[in-house]
C-alpha cells in the first residue's frame, strides 16, 4: 500500500512539474517548426541582401533539430533569382529532411515561381491557395545595348581584356550573335538540371506534357494541382491542425535580430555594406538593384 501511495505522489509530482515545461517539451506535444523564405533569391546589393544559402542555414537546421518535431514547414513567397542559390538552398532542406527523417510541408503564399518553385519541390507535399502563382519551370537573363546612346553623346568606350570572349555581352558594344548563341546554350544547360530536378522531386504526380510545364509559363493554384505541381489547396494553419491535432504548436523559427543578434550569428555589417550606408556611393546600384526585384515581381502581378 506505501508504495502505491509513493508511485502515486511521484507520478503526481511529475505531472505537476509538466506544466511548468514550455508546451513544446512536454511528452507527447505535437510541433511542428515554421520556416519563411521569401524575396528573391541570390540578389545581392551592400543594402538589398538577397534570400541564400548562407542567409537560410542556420535557421533551417534549428528548425530541422527541434524537438518533438512531427515534421518541418515551408512558408514559400519568392519569384525566383539565382539557380546556384535555390538549388543550393533546396539540397540543404534534402540534407536535413533526410538526416533527421522529418517530412517537409511546403506552403506557398503569393508566388513559388523559378527558382521559388525549385525550393518548393524540397517538399514531399505543397499546398496553394488557389491565387497562388506557381511554376516558370525556365531560365531568363537579360540586358541592354547602349552602344548608340553613348555614340550619340560623345562618349567613347575604352575596353581592355585578355581572353577572346572576356567582352562577351558587353552592353556598350554592339551585340554579337556568336555571344548569344553561347549564352543560350548555358540556359539550355540549366533548364535541363531545373527539369530533372522537378522531374525527380515530383515524379509521377506531374500529370502535364514536357512542352506544357517546362516552357517558363506559371499558372494559379487549381490548374498548378491539375498540372502536378502541387498536392492541393491548403493555409499552413488548417492543414496541420487537421494532420496532427488541433494543440499541434507551430513555433516560427526566425533569424536574429536586434542589438543582441550578432552574439546568435547574425552576420555584421561587412566594410562594403558600412560604406554604402555612410556615402552615396551605392545608390545607383541600389536603385537599379530595386527596379530588377520590382519587375521580377511585377511579371507574375504582384
Amino acid at each position: 500500500m506505501a508504495e502505491q501511495l509513493n508511485d502515486r505522489g511521484s507520478s503526481g509530482l511529475a505531472d505537476k512539474l509538466m506544466q511548468y515545461l514550455p508546451a513544446r517539451f512536454r511528452p507527447g506535444t505535437a510541433v511542428v517548426p515554421v520556416v519563411r523564405l521569401s524575396g528573391v533569391i541570390g540578389a545581392v546589393t551592400p543594402l538589398r541582401p538577397g534570400m541564400t544559402l548562407a542567409g537560410v542555414a542556420r535557421v533551417l537546421e534549428r528548425a530541422f533539430s527541434m524537438r518533438n518535431a512531427k515534421a518541418v514547414a515551408l512558408v514559400i513567397n519568392s519569384p525566383g533569382g539565382s539557380p546556384v542559390q535555390s538549388r543550393q538552398i533546396y539540397l540543404r532542406i534534402k540534407q536535413l529532411a533526410a538526416e533527421k527523417k522529418l517530412p517537409v510541408l511546403v506552403f506557398v503564399e503569393d508566388v513559388a515561381a523559378s527558382g521559388g518553385y525549385m525550393i518548393a519541390c524540397a517538399g514531399d507535399e505543397i499546398f496553394c491557395d488557389p491565387s497562388s502563382i506557381l511554376g516558370s519551370i525556365g531560365v531568363v537573363g537579360g540586358s541592354f545595348g547602349f552602344q548608340e546612346a553613348i555614340k550619340r553623346l560623345g562618349i567613347e568606350r575604352r575596353l581592355y581584356t585578355a581572353g577572346a570572349h572576356k567582352a562577351m555581352l558587353d552592353p556598350f558594344l554592339p551585340e554579337n550573335p556568336d555571344d548569344v548563341a553561347k549564352l543560350k546554350a548555358i540556359q539550355r544547360e540549366i533548364h535541363d538540371i531545373f527539369i530533372a530536378l522537378v522531374k525527380e522531386s515530383r515524379g509521377n504526380r506531374l500529370r502535364g506534357a514536357d512542352d506544357t510545364l517546362f516552357t517558363g509559363e506559371y499558372w494559379a493554384g487549381d490548374s498548378s494541382i491539375a498540372l502536378g505541381l502541387a498536392d492541393g489547396i491548403g493555409d499552413l494553419r488548417s492543414t496541420l491542425r487537421a494532420r496532427y491535432g488541433e494543440k499541434v504548436l507551430t513555433p516560427v523559427i526566425a533569424q536574429p535580430t536586434g542589438l543582441l543578434s550578432g552574439l546568435f550569428g547574425r552576420k555584421a555589417p561587412g566594410a562594403g555594406q558600412l560604406l554604402a550606408m555612410e556615402s552615396m556611393a551605392g545608390l545607383p546600384d541600389e536603385l537599379i538593384s530595386a527596379v530588377e526585384t520590382r519587375a521580377i515581381w511585377a511579371k507574375f502581378g504582384f
